[in-house]
Formats: C-alpha cells, structure tokens, sequence
C-alpha cells in the first residue's frame, strides 16, 4: 500500500545518473564521454546555439530569401452552393451550422460561398461573403443570401 512516507515515482519516470570519469572499464572513463579537447570539452563552455555550423556561414543565410508573408491577410473559407445540398429545404445556413456539419473547421476570418455546382434547395444562407454567380443560384431557388459582414 502506497503511504505519504513511502512514495515512489512509477515504472519508467526516472533514470538513473550517468557516472562519468570512473576508469577505462566503465566505457565512459578518461575522457568521461567529450572527446578529445576543443569547445565541447571544457568545463561551463561546451554549449553553442542550435543550427550553430562553428563560424561557417550558416545555412539559413546562405539560402536565398523567398516569398512574402501578409499579417493582415484574412483567412477565408470558400463553400460552394452544391455543399449546401446538406442542408434541409427552408434551413438557415450560417457558421455555426456549417461547423456542426464539419464543412468548416477551426477559427477563419469569414466563410464566402462560391457559385460552383448546383443548388437544390430552397436556403437561407447567412455568410461574410457571396460570389454574384452564388447569390443568383440562391436566389433562382427561392432563397436568400445574407451577408453578415459589414
């Protein structure tokens, strides 16, 4: 029975100490496991930053920079119209729906239907944003297209 005066942490959570420098026998004797000489083994002064290459230039400046990354740009998700056959006739579509039934994931800036495919229902669609060919398929099927960013 385990008691506060007699705890011990489980199988596997602890390793037991490396002894270094206790003769050639051990296979960590001598040199103690550092090598001959150089940087790394001296005492206190063995430790270079990651990715350091000893002086040469390192590798992330002898490549060229690329690309452009935007920290304004939005993350949108695109829906196209015959996605949202899913739904039921007379259903309103929103984010929240469209969450519950995993066409969008996480957190986007906004979700835009696209007038790709056909509609067959008859929707209340409430999105940040429609192509024109989206609302005209919408609308054609007797629903509405309501954008909900200003």
């Amino acid at each position: 029975m385990k008691e506060l005066s007699n705890l011990t942490p489980p199988e596997g959570a602890t390793k037991t100490r490396r002894r270094v420098g206790r003769g050639v026998g051990s296979g960590l004797g001598k040199t103690s496991g550092k090598g001959h000489k150089g940087q790394r083994a001296r005492a206190g002064k063995g430790k270079v930053r990651p990715f350091f290459e000893g002086g040469q230039m390192p590798l992330y400046r002898r490549l060229p920079k690329r690309g452009f990354n935007n920290v304004f740009a939005e993350d949108f998700v695109w829906i196209n119209v015959s996605q949202l056959n899913r739904f039921d006739d007379d259903a309103v579509v929103d984010l929240d729906s469209l969450r519950a039934i995993g066409l969008v994931k996480g957190r986007p800036d906004g979700v835009k239907c696209l007038g790709k495919g056909t509609l067959e229902k008859r929707l209340t669609v409430k999105l940040d944003a429609f192509s024109k060919s989206a609302v005209a398929k919408i609308e054609e099927k007797g629903g509405k297209a309501e954008v909900t960013r200003g």
